[in-house]
């Protein structure tokens, strides 16, 4: 399968570009940094730059790949987890915005399935456009991946997990991959869920 992944430079988009390449899967990994493009391409995949609020520009990348699936692993938060705060409004906007131009993107591009990440607990501040953005997703026939907060290398919690729901951020990554052929609809991956 061709497979459109934005987000690919993410937390989770690292661990999951690899999985997908030695599954098979011929990937796109799209990041907004030039700065990403050697690492991505180092896992396997080609290197698209853009930024997911340029809707021409991406719509023209994601249709020169001709994607079967497009995932969006995009997110906007700190490297710090006192700033969340800070990023609320960004990352509403990327859950937003940012989930409408892939959306649109993605069926320009032809693409028959859409997968979206999303989170398995209630935002401060962030409640609505959680709301909003699931409701893009499957209202197209897409499929929202409810993760548990992370935990593990690289996350707000390296060592001690948080309160649940949690799920290790490897988990996580390797539990998408069955998510890839489920029908439309909600998968909640977490430490207590087998979905």
């Amino acid at each position: 399968m061709r497979i459109f992944l934005a987000g690919a430079s993410g937390i989770i988009g690292v661990r999951l570009l690899p999985l997908l390449v030695d599954a098979g899967h011929e990937v796109a990994g799209m990041t907004r940094s030039a700065g990403n493009t050697g690492k991505i391409e180092a896992l396997g995949a080609q290197a698209v730059v853009c930024d997911v609020f340029d809707a021409a520009t991406l719509a023209e990348v994601v249709a020169a790949f001709h994607p079967d699936l497009v995932i969006h692993q995009l997110t906007d938060l700190p490297d710090k987890v006192d700033r969340i705060p800070e990023y609320t409004g960004r990352n509403n906007r990327i859950r937003t915005e940012g989930t409408r131009n892939l959306l649109a993107a993605a069926q320009a591009a032809g693409a028959s399935r859409f997968l979206a990440q999303s989170i398995a607990w209630k935002p401060p501040g962030g409640g609505e456009a959680v709301g909003e953005h699931e409701a893009l997703v499957l209202g197209t026939g897409g499929v929202v991946v409810r993760y548990g907060q992370l935990y593990g290398p690289g996350t707000y919690y390296p060592g001690e997990p948080p309160s649940p729901p949690r799920i290790h951020v490897d988990d996580a990554a390797r539990r998408t991959l069955p998510a890839l052929d489920v029908p439309s609809g909600i998968v909640v991956l977490s430490d207590t869920e087998q979905g």
